[in-house]
């Protein structure tokens, strides 16, 4: 099963790097607890545009392990929490290091880091050292989660 995550991990972020996010290096961030409480590279996120990351099936591939309140979004995933009230459990600063990097608060976790580059395993050669999405797409991303209350 581990094999099986660790080759659904590496195909996520395989696709993530068909976007063009790579043209940016990764900026620094600070981890306080379980979260990182400050945007990364002081971003202002888009609700819309982290919409459409969630939604689409090459760049966040989200909905392959997590259900959204998105009605017309089919073959959304029962792996991971549902995402649907996330802003209501989590704070912006809790969901950035959950994409950033869960495995800091969980080492056995399935979802991938989206802003690391630096120990992962079977990351194709075009694809190493660079992240899954960039921090613009990081911020965008945790706007959109952290609007979803309900």
């Amino acid at each position: 099963m581990r094999r099986g995550i660790n080759i659904a991990a590496a195909a996520i972020v395989a696709a993530a790097a068909c976007s063009p996010a790579f043209a940016q290096a990764l900026v620094d961030y600070r981890i306080e607890g379980d979260s990182i409480p400050q945007p990364l590279g002081g971003l202002v996120g888009d609700a819309a545009r982290g919409e459409a990351i969630i939604r689409d099936r090459r760049t966040g591939n989200c909905l392959i392990c997590h259900a959204a309140p998105i009605a017309d979004e089919l073959f959304q995933g029962e792996i991971g929490p549902d995402l649907n009230g996330v802003g209501a459990r989590l704070t912006e600063a809790q969901i950035r290091l959950r994409l950033v990097d869960q495995t800091i608060l969980n080492a056995e976790t399935m979802m991938p880091p989206y802003y690391r580059v630096d120990d992962l395993r079977d990351v194709a050669p075009d694809y190493r050292g660079k992240p899954a999405l960039d921090a613009q797409q990081i911020e965008d991303v945790v706007a959109y989660l952290s609007g979803l209350r309900n």
